[in-house]
Parts: C-alpha cells; structure tokens; sequence
C-alpha cells in the first residue's frame, strides 16, 4: 500500500468550487471531489503553521502547552513511526519554517526530504546591497516590520524583494519545484510498495505571488492602485477596490496551486494508482481575505474562514469517490488515519481517531471539535454552534509554555525568557519528562479584548451575529472541560479561562463571571468615566505597554485631559492625540499606537 498526502497551507475552504464558490477557476480541485470524499466538517485543531505541523506528527492538539516549536524528544511523529516500521516516507516542501529555529526538528522524521527555496521572505539570496527597487507588494506596519528587525535580526520583506528576482519563470517558483520533485519521486516509486509521499508546498499562504498565467484568470483592467499582494495582520483599513485586488491575487494563487494539483491527479491516472494508493488533500488552516474586517489570521477571534478547513480522503480499501461526509474530523485525526492505513499501532497518546469508519458510513467520531491559539481563545464547536472562549482575567494569565526545545519562529528564546524557568510535572504524553515551564509573554494580541463569543451556525453560517444563550454556553464549556482533561491540560489553563478543574461548570458561575469581568473594566483613576466603543481596549493596551511604575502618572494624565475638555466619554481620538503628545521614546509609542489601532477591535 503506498499513500500520498497533498498539502497546502492558508488553503480557503470557502474559496473552493468544492465548497460552493462560484468565481474561482479551480476544475482540478473539482475533479478531486469526483475522485474523493468531500468532508464538509472539518476543523484545524492548534494554530497556526507549524504548531499545526505537530498536530500532522503527533495526532494531538498541542495550543495548551505550547506555542510555535519544533518537535519534542518525547513526541510520537506518524512519519517517524510509519519509517520505523518499513514503511518509506518522503517529504518535498517549499515551507520555509521547517528551515528555522521554531520548526527544524519536523523534516528529519522522514526517511528522506527535499527543499524548494524563496517563500515569503525566506532567507535564501545573499545580497548585501538594497536591491533597486525596494518597495514591495505588500502592506505591512512600518513598527511591525522594526520590531520584526529587532526581534531577529531579519526583514523577510526586504529579503522577499531580493528572491522574486529569482523567480522570473514560473519553473523557478517555490511551489513548480515543489511539485515537480514530487513528480518524480511517485515516478521512480510507483512500481514500489509500502511508501508515503507529503508534497507540501507553502502555497497560497501569503504573499499571493503567482506568475502572470494565473494572475491574468482574474483580470484587474480598472485597477489603479499599488499592488497588493501581501495584506497585513491587521482589520481592513484599505479601499473596496483594494480588497478586491488582494482577493484576486489570492485567487490566482490558489489557481495555480489547482493546476499543480491537477499534475498529482494525473499521474495516479496514468499509472493506474487508485487500486492501491491513498490520497489525501488538506491544509492547517484559512485566511480572511477583508471578511469580518479582517485581514490573515491569529490576531482576531479564529473565525469559521479560518478554523473550518477543506479535506479531501480517497481509501482505496474503501472505493468511495464522489461522495461527501458530515460527521466533525480535525487536523489530530490524519495521523491515526495513515497508521491505520499502513495497519500500524497507534499509540495511546493520539486523540485523533482514523477517518476509516466515517467514510463507510458517516459514523462520528467525536462530537466536538477543539481549536485554538496557544494563549487564546479555546474554540469548540458541535457542528451546530461555535462557542469561543475567552479568558476571565484582563491580563490573560496565568499562561506558560512547556517545552525542552525552547524556540519560537524564526529565533531561540532570549535569555531573559529563561531566568525564572521552573521544571514541570510530566505529562501523560510527555512518556516521564519533565519540561520547562516558562512564562508566555503578552503575545502579539489580547484575547481578552474580544470577550466571549457564541454562534448559531445553522442559522448564520457567516458569524454575522452573536447570540446569547447560557445553556448552551455552559454545556459547551464542560465539553471544553472534557477535552482538556483528555489532552492533559495544565491547570493554570483552567484559572486562565475560569473553568473548574474538577467539577461541573454551571449557569451560576457564568453569571458571576460576567458580573467580575464587567467590574474589572473599571480602571482605578478613572472612575465614572465612560468609553466609546473599543476604547477601554486601547486604553489597557496602552497601560500594558508602559513600564508599571509609571502606569499612575499616565492614568492620572489621561484623567485630567478628559477633565479639561470637559467630557465623561473617553474617545478614540482623544486617547490618540493624548498618547502622540506624551514625551516617550518615538519607537515605544509607535509601537504603543500601533497595537492600541489593533487593540480597538472587539470582534
């Protein structure tokens, strides 16, 4: 038995004709739904990349203990078990977070690995001179791209400018070179057994660099602003017909990768690979392309468009092809699904169950599904409602990340990250080890700003309007409580997010929750005072970012301008003009405006 696994990342289910769209050219991903089962509810599980990646691995979800990072010493890797066992495994990828700090220990599970260079900034073309033209087709924060600089020592925009230069043909990109090594590799194989193949290629991830074949699918005759190509983590601040051109780049994007899997497709065609070859197509998640007001992901409550994921499964045991399925499947259930396939133990540490019975028969094999960012919201949904939890406490803490590989992204963990670390108890996953226990920092968001959320999904599948029904928001936080205990959750997050350990959540203690969070948005100093809509948000975004023994002085500050201007409302505006005027190092209230425009959002 052989299987292949095509995967694509910032895959938009919603932006499939698979799924109901109606203006992308995509008839290779048609032709798929012909030769597959469509799963019409499937969810990412820990976001984004590559702690997604270790779900792939490891069939759990990790966004609990966790953030972004390599593997562990202790983790169970489907690859590594499936090499271990006879079973040859081959991984071709253009992903180039598997090539830095946070992801470097994911490739070397498999037998064998190959590179395709150049995505998103990867620090690939050595070019010590500014390149002629530096203004790239993107639009990102002038802070961000500083604190990006000074966090790593690297600008993935500048060096993005420098790649594209080698990208003058289509065979050059990332995601052609991709494919093609994977091409060869079923062609040298498929006379063999016992194998998997994962092509992996970065694409449509940003930025929606396509060659012009697929660009031109989409035509922007009216067009006439700059390219945009690489929209920001950020809410939609641009034109209508700026939005509308991001959306085409994307969609000429996911065109291209349409095509390239239409090559995958036709090759199982031509050698006959149906009879015993496994196929499966899947992404880690989606991306907001303006809907919602939002751009990208992991800064805003992880909506439908981002959590709710395409997936597409051909068993060949089974025979069943063009055919669709209900029941709830997640990011955790591909591993247990491929050592099923190859007839391998699953080990007790994967909570993902094969998908084997749910194509037979739409069998469920869970009733919800759990998603989420470490330090955000913990998500669950029944296939009926989505509930979004936040946390209870304006600080979002406590939270920590245990780990033995302490890195994030693109750089290791500063020294300063690690003079207070303690050693934690292990894990029922963890096979004995003890981890570091590491406080998180503040993370690029507060969860806290968004609240609670609750929505119908049968009656608006969009997330248009949020609901309140504390029946239903009580029952889904105890099936949240029950995934935790199952996943071995630590305790700090059940504090962080007011759930109890060790007993039943009820409407009373919602209730009282509600009451304390609205009690807690009273800053002592600036009593009685009301705020416009967001304002609170930006405020305590503000007060984060000032060192603690100057919080006073600059509450008191903001207290007496309200006081002068002869207001009882704190405004948008006022809170602006107020911290532009203060005497701080320009860089910290750049950045401090920064994430208070961010921190203005509630939904």
């Amino acid at each position: 038995m052989k299987a292949i696994m095509v995967m694509f990342d910032s895959l938009n289910r919603h932006m499939l004709p698979n799924y109901g769209c109606e203006w992308i050219k995509a008839p290779n991903f048609q032709r798929l739904g012909e030769k597959t089962v469509t799963f019409d509810n499937n969810y990412a599980g820990s976001l984004p990349c590559i702690p997604a990646r270790r779900e792939l691995h490891t069939g759990r979800y990790n966004f609990l203990h966790r953030s972004w990072g390599p593997m562990e010493p202790f983790d169970d890797s489907m690859p590594e078990i499936l090499k271990k066992n006879g079973i040859y495994t081959h991984l071709v990828s253009d992903h180039q977070h598997y090539w830095e700090d946070g992801g470097c220990t994911y490739h070397t599970r498999y037998n064998s690995w190959e590179i395709s260079r150049g995505q998103e900034g990867d620090a690939w073309k050595g070019q010590v001179k500014d390149p002629v033209i530096l203004k790239t087709p993107f639009k990102m924060s002038e802070t961000m791209t500083q604190m990006m600089v000074k966090k790593t020592g690297m600008n993935m925009f500048r060096q993005d400018v420098i790649n594209r230069q080698y990208m003058d043909t289509e065979d050059k990109m990332p995601q052609a070179v991709t494919f093609e090594k994977g091409i060869d590799f079923i062609n040298n194989n498929f006379e063999e057994d016992n194998w998997f193949l994962q092509i992996e290629t970065f694409d449509p991830h940003e930025p929606f660099f396509a060659s012009q074949r697929f660009r031109d699918m989409y035509k922007d005759d009216d067009y006439e602003e700059e390219e945009f190509d690489w929209p920001p983590y950020s809410h939609v601040n641009e034109s209508d017909g700026v939005v509308l051109h991001g959306k085409k780049r994307y969609a000429a994007l996911l065109s291209m990768c349409d095509f390239y899997l239409g090559k995958v497709i036709d090759i199982m065609d031509r050698h006959n690979m149906w009879e015993d070859t496994m196929l499966i197509v899947n992404t880690d998640h989606g991306y907001l392309l303006g809907e919602h007001g939002w751009w990208a992901k992991s800064i805003m409550p992880t909506y439908n468009e981002i959590a709710h994921t395409p997936f597409f499964v051909w068993d060949p045991r089974l025979g069943i092809k063009n055919a669709r399925r209900k029941s709830l499947v997640q990011t955790i259930d591909i591993a247990p699904t491929l050592l099923e396939f190859f007839n391998m133990e699953i080990p007790r540490t994967m909570e993902g169950k094969p998908v084997k019975d749910v194509i037979l028969s739409d069998e469920p094999i869970r009733e919800t599904a759990m998603f989420g960012y470490h330090g955000g919201h913990i998500n669950i949904t029944d296939g009926k409602y989505i509930y979004m939890r936040g946390p209870v406490d304006r600080t979002n803490k406590p939270l920590y990340e245990y780990t033995l590989m302490p890195t994030h992204m693109r750089c290791m963990f500063d020294p300063s990250e690690l003079q207070d670390i303690n050693l934690s108890n292990s894990f029922d996953f963890s096979k004995g080890c003890k981890t570091m226990k590491i406080e998180a920092g503040q993370g690029f968001i507060n969860p806290a700003q968004y609240g609670s959320k609750l929505f119908d999904l049968e009656n608006d599948p969009l997330q248009k309007n949020e609901i309140e029904d504390f029946d239903v928001e009580v029952r889904l936080t105890n099936e949240i409580a029950k995934k935790m205990h199952l996943n071995d959750s630590p305790s700090e997050q059940y504090v962080r997010m007011g759930i109890p350990e060790n007993e039943e959540y009820t409407k009373k203690m919602l209730i009282q929750q509600k009451k304390t969070i609205k009690e807690s948005e009273i800053i002592q100093g600036l009593e009685g005072l009301t705020y416009e809509d967001g304002v609170y948000n930006q405020v305590m975004a503000f007060l984060n970012t000032t060192p603690e023994n100057m919080r006073n002085s600059v509450v008191m500050g903001l207290k007496s301008t309200v006081e002068a201007m002869d207001k009882d409302v704190i405004t948008k505006d006022l809170v602006k003009n107020f911290v532009s005027d203060l005497p701080i190092d320009q860089e910290q209230k750049d950045m401090a405006l920064y994430f208070m425009d961010l921190s203005g959002r509630t939904s």
